[in-house]
């Protein structure tokens, strides 16, 4: 079922499958959409009710401003799951769709019923971090549709396997399909988000971190010492997969998810 929400004057639309009281959220990455999530969401929806969602600017979600910080974002998934009457749900965020997961978590603790980061990070951006944003805005800004096609096949280790070019592919076209509107407010969000560590120090609930050994974005290793504040972390390392590791190492990496969600709903 596919549904839109009114925030902030913007229309963001999601998709909800399955029938059960455990709830699952699932937030995707920078330039991708919900539909990212397809694959694990047919399998997600046999034992929970799985809500993916295009953030603001992203799919067909409108965007709300010039910035799009990730508590604004994390306020458009709140305002899902208050329409829905879902009292609490386990976030499931890939990259960008992490950083928004962990800023919910910051503002609305007692809503949040366990964390998954796919690929990535509590810490804000380096310096070096922000000069490559404010370079990817200019490229943005002059021709967006070159920055997009540059940008996500490096995302990926391999593409030396159909599976993995048919990815790339699907994961290209939707980045095409982001206005280049949402593309800029994101990334000027992103630079600006603040470092999120002490939010892991005090969860109470679950946090699982999926780490690609192969990622050249964000360092497994980083990845590691942030489960380790972690009350309750968990930490999975997919030792074939990048910063797509959802893709690259698709079934490990989702039956690993399974068990987070189960321990979340059985603790």
């Amino acid at each position: 079922m596919i549904k839109t929400t009114d925030y902030k004057g913007a229309r963001i639309k999601y998709s909800i499958k399955g029938k059960s009281k455990r709830t699952v959220v699932l937030i995707h990455g920078f330039l991708e959409n919900h539909k990212v999530w397809d694959d694990y969401t047919k399998v997600l929806a046999k034992k929970n009710t799985v809500y993916a969602i295009d953030l603001p600017g992203h799919g067909d979600s409108d965007c709300i401003g010039y910035i799009h910080s990730m508590e604004e974002m994390a306020g458009g998934i709140k305002k899902i799951l208050d329409d829905n009457n879902k009292r609490k749900a386990i976030l499931v965020g890939h990259s960008l769709g992490g950083y928004v997961a962990l800023a919910f978590g910051d503002k609305y603790p007692d809503a949040l019923k366990g964390l998954c980061l796919f690929n990535s990070t509590a810490k804000p951006d380096t310096e070096e971090k922000i000069k490559y944003r404010n370079r990817a805005i200019q490229v943005v800004k002059r021709n967006h549709e070159i920055f997009i096609k540059e940008a996500i096949p490096n995302l990926f280790v391999n593409m030396n396997t159909p599976v993995l070019r048919g990815a790339v592919k699907r994961v290209l076209n939707m980045a095409l399909k982001t206005p280049k509107q949402g593309m800029l407010a994101a990334l000027e969000g992103m630079k600006s988000r603040p470092d999120r560590q002490v939010i892991l120090r005090f969860a109470p609930y679950p946090v699982l971190f999926v780490a690609g050994k192969k990622d050249s974005v964000i360092r497994w290793r980083d990845l590691k010492i942030q489960s380790e504040l972690c009350a309750k972390g968990i930490f999975h390392l997919s030792e074939k997969g990048g910063h797509m590791c959802f893709y690259e190492d698709k079934y490990p990496c989702l039956k690993v998810l399974e068990k987070f969600i189960i321990s979340c709903y059985s603790s």
